[in-house]
This record gives C-alpha cells, structure tokens and sequence, in this order.
C-alpha cells in the first residue's frame, strides 16, 4: 500500500515511524510520503489560505497549492488512486470504512486547515480520480491531521502483514461495531483484583446483552 499525506505540518506525521506501522514501513508492507503544502506556494510569506469569495469570517485554502501538490503525486490525469479528505460534510468514519481503505493500493489524503480547502479542489479531482469525504465525529478540530491519523492507523493495521497474529485484527475486519469486554493480564491475582476469563471481543450490542447476565469479567477479592 501506498500513502500519500498533503499537509502543513508534515512534521505530526513522525509518529508513523514508530510502533506496528513504523516497522510497517521498515518492512515495506506500506510506504508512506509526506506532502508539505507550502512547498507549492510562490511568495516569500508560502501563502496557502485566502479570504472567502464573497465575504465572511475565516479563510480558506487556495486551489492552486493544492493543485500543484495533486499534480505531482497523481499527475496531470486521471488516477487509480483515492482521495481522502475529512471534512464535517463526510460520512462517518467506521471499522467498515477503514477495511475498505486498507484494500486500496493508493491513498492520498488531503489536510485542510481554516475553513477548509477550496471546493473546487474537490470538484477538480472528482472528475479524474474517486474522491471520498469521511467525518471523523461530530466535534471541531484545528485541521485534518488527527483525523488523517486515525483513519490511517485503522486502516494501516488491517493490511495483511501488519499485525503480528492475524487474530488480533480478525473481529476489526467485521464491518458492524466491534468492542471488547474488560480484560485481565495473566497474573491470576493483581494487588487484591482476582482475574475471572474474559468474554473477548464481539459486537457491541451482544455485549450489552451479555454483561446483563454474566456481570463484569474482574471481580474484587478482599482479604
């Protein structure tokens, strides 16, 4: 897989080199490329936003950075590759929509900043490449790089190599709403905490109705 990041801050993206996705990376299961935006500005100050067309608060991201950078990461025509943008207007992002990520061979994510990027950059590369609009939940960040995070690392782990036990990512590659019950490390007693079997992973719903009947999985035993 390949991943390709357009941002102003290139630099919040170190943390990829770290963990399962660093090694990842290192082992060249995923390569993943950094895009500063201001590098395609042409004036001393690298001006990446502008005031809104026809007046407003906020500013927002110029087509033509962002032209340039698209350029010379899918060319000049049309592209196999997807373009992720988040964006409050996008569909929510679920585990379903991270599998479906993971299976493509190209992503190209797209960070905007102020109030967003021009919407003739999306309407541009619409019509060469698939564009896809994902919400990360319904609350306001700075920009789109914690989102682009996160939907990189729920994606990245479901590549195939990725994690260690493919167990591991077996019921994260379930399309409904997976969660886990409370779990104990090995040690059958911990500081007076005395570890029951845990119920494991399952959907979110069997496990509401679950814990109906069987109670929590660690019970307190006091001396």
């Amino acid at each position: 897989m390949r991943i390709d990041i357009v941002t102003i801050f290139p630099e919040f993206f170190s943390v990829l080199d770290l963990s399962l996705l660093g090694r990842a990376r290192q082992s060249g299961l995923i390569e993943i490329a950094t895009h500063d935006l201001r590098d395609h500005t042409h004036d001393r100050h690298r001006t990446v936003d502008d005031t809104p067309y026809g007046g407003g608060a906020g500013m927002v991201m110029k087509p033509e950075p962002w032209g340039e950078a698209l350029d010379g990461i899918v060319g000049d025509g049309a592209s196999d590759a997807l373009l992720v943008v988040p964006s409050p207007a996008g569909e929510p992002f679920t585990q379903a929509i991270a599998r479906e990520l993971a299976a493509e061979e190209h992503l190209v994510f797209a960070c905007g900043r102020y109030e967003g990027i021009d919407q003739r950059v999306v309407d541009h590369y619409g019509e060469r490449m698939r564009v896809r609009l994902v919400s990360l939940g319904d609350y306001v960040l700075n920009g789109g790089e914690v989102a682009v995070m996160a939907m990189i690392e729920a994606a990245g782990r479901l590549v195939p190599g990725v994690v260690g036990n493919p167990e591991s990512s077996a019921t994260s590659r379930s399309s409904a709403p997976v969660v886990c019950g409370p779990s104990c490390s090995r040690a059958e007693d911990g500081r007076g905490v005395r570890a029951r079997r845990a119920t494991g992973c399952t959907t979110r719903e069997a496990l509401f109705t679950s814990r109906k009947h069987a109670g929590v999985v660690c019970e307190t035993r006091r001396a």
